[in-house]
């Protein structure tokens, strides 16, 4: 009970109050504490770049699971409120949607802008289309990173399990790139965010099944160029009937995307949500799983 009223408490902060101030947010923490060894590690070869870049990783995801303890060491209720705001910091429904949703505009300056705010491709050269499914990408992948994979870990290790899987997303969206800089330096961390997202992704998946089950299935087959985030966006694209396109990395067929079909994604981004919290909390409500009191 008391873990399903933490959570009750975090979900009805993000859905009111969205994000914590940036300075106070602990994933902001978690991104500077990897971002000062980023800055001042000059790389050198291979071998060392992984160790560092290894090490690296591992003091972040220390710091979340020493900062997931803290609130054992305060007095109630402060501890409690420790744990609501520790808790609601490691998943971003509400903030999701409105990221997204400011993609939705005729302007076409201002969509290109908003879209380079969610997704790490160039987006100047994109057309219309394109930058609609960057957008709709972006909404199913972030769907699994940020809210059913942060609480599938909380359901099965309580909040160190969700503030350490918002440790590894955040080292993975900043050094999971293949380029020079980051190629042997960020393996590690990539790698981690692979293994943990392989059943949240699968998950997310099943998720749509009641709304398509047939289509689902069909576009999940064809999701064969990613470890994990292309299974949540071939769903997306399964239930919207529109292509998704990322240029030179996957394409899943249908209609061209359009600023209706954004909307549509994001009612449908909602509904996934709502279907996830449904399940999360009578796993909560009869203790199946082990969170807070543990």
């Amino acid at each position: 009970m008391d873990a399903l009223f933490a959570f009750a408490l975090a979900f009805l902060w993000d859905l009111l109050l969205g994000e914590p101030p940036v300075k106070l947010h602990p994933v902001v923490w978690f991104g500077k504490l990897a971002g000062l060894v980023d800055s001042r590690y000059k790389r050198r070869f291979p071998a060392l770049d992984f160790l560092v870049g290894m090490v690296a990783a591992l003091m972040v995801i220390a710091f979340a699971l020493l900062l997931s303890l803290s609130p054992s060491l305060a007095p109630y209720p402060l501890n409690y409120l420790l744990v609501v705001y520790l808790l609601k910091s490691s998943f971003a429904a509400r903030s999701l949607h409105e990221h997204v949703a400011r993609t939705v505009t005729k302007d076409a300056e201002e969509k290109r802008k908003a879209v380079s705010m969610i997704v790490s491709r160039d987006v100047s050269k994109l057309d219309e289309p394109h930058l609609n499914s960057a957008a709709i990408e972006s909404l199913a992948e972030n769907l699994n990173d940020s809210v059913v994979a942060p609480l599938f870990y909380f359901l099965l290790f309580g909040l160190p399990g969700a503030l350490v899987y918002r440790a590894v997303n955040t080292l993975d969206a900043m050094f999971g790139y293949r380029n020079e800089r980051y190629e042997y330096f960020g393996k590690f961390s990539a790698r981690l965010d692979d293994a943990l997202n392989f059943l949240p992704a699968r998950l997310t998946v099943l998720l749509y099944l009641p709304l398509g089950m047939g289509k689902v299935i069909r576009y999940y087959r064809l999701a064969k160029f990613k470890i994990n985030s292309d299974k949540p966006i071939a769903a997306m694209g399964a239930i919207l009937g529109v292509w998704l396109e990322k240029p030179g990395v996957y394409r899943f067929p249908g209609r061209a995307p359009a600023d209706e079909d954004i909307k549509r994604a994001l009612r449908l981004y909602w509904l996934i949500v709502t279907e996830w919290v449904a399940i999360v909390v009578p796993l909560l409500w009869t203790g199946v799983c082990p969170c807070l009191n543990r």
